[in-house]
């Protein structure tokens, strides 16, 4: 099945719906439904994808996402590029509350998660020193800061189980490793999409600090989908602004990344 769309976006807590005048599709995927049916829209002449990764109504925690369909799902209706957003929290001071991050790195911290497609007896071992695009990335950041955005063009995401925040003591430690973004999805996602030879991009907004700072208390769900709120419009516009400088062609190591990977007998 294809739709003719080549770009998918997945919604992450707070943002839920975002074409206008479209179309949604029944997918099924050998790894079941995906979070909710996939919209088709038009942004500024190209297709789009759209799915809520924890569905319409935020029924789907973090870890009972189901994302191997949701990947899979993009790929079958003609996906090559997936941009991620969500919600994040800051671990550094200088990451602000309502400011962007384009991640360049991701450390995984979940562990009870579907994590590959491979499961045997095909065997891939992808390379995954850069999970991100560099392609997407340079697009947003550039289009990020052209809108006057408050951006940060890198940083390095954790990504924990969920659905609990973070004790003291666990966040300390990731502040201490220098990371600067916290979140619950971002991992096997972007994985994920690696291995069916998408291209992935993340953009994390940073809805509250975590365990918090000075003068700052720690995070609730309130707070964080109140920032997210707060700051969708400005989201939307970015999202709407990057997709069409996205290029057709596709020359980063994301489109070849199945490429060597294969384990042979």
């Amino acid at each position: 099945m294809n739709a003719g769309a080549t770009i998918g976006v997945f919604g992450g807590s707070g943002f839920y719906a975002f074409l206008e005048a479209t179309v949604t599709i029944d997918v099924d995927t050998p790894y079941g439904k995906p979070s909710a049916p996939p919209v088709v829209g038009d942004v500024q002449g190209s297709q789009v994808v759209f799915i809520p990764r924890h569905g319409v109504g935020h029924e789907l925690p973090p870890h009972r996402i189901p994302y191997l369909a949701n990947v899979w799902a993009m790929k079958e209706l003609g996906v090559q590029r997936i941009l991620g957003p969500n919600a994040c929290g800051s671990l550094q001071p200088h990451v602000k509350r309502g400011d962007f991050v384009v991640c360049d790195q991701l450390v995984d911290r979940t562990r009870n998660r579907a994590a590959t497609f491979y499961n045997g007896p095909d065997t891939m071992h992808i390379s995954f020193a850069d999970p991100y695009c560099p392609t997407m990335r340079a697009v947003t950041i550039a289009k990020g800061h052209e809108l006057g955005i408050s951006m940060h063009d890198s940083g390095t995401v954790v990504v924990i189980e969920g659905p609990r925040f973070s004790t003291r003591a666990e966040s300390a430690w990731f502040t201490a490793a220098g990371w600067e973004v916290i979140n619950m999805t971002q991992y096997p996602e972007a994985a994920l999409a690696r291995e069916l030879e998408i291209c992935y991009a993340n953009i994390s907004l940073i809805t509250d600090y975590d365990i918090g700072f000075e003068g700052e208390p720690p995070v609730t769900n309130e707070e964080v989908l109140r920032v997210f709120a707060e700051n969708n419009s400005k989201l939307r516009d970015l999202l709407f602004a990057v997709i069409p400088l996205l290029p057709a062609e596709r020359d980063c190591p994301c489109a070849t990344a199945l490429k060597g990977a294969r384990s042979e007998a």
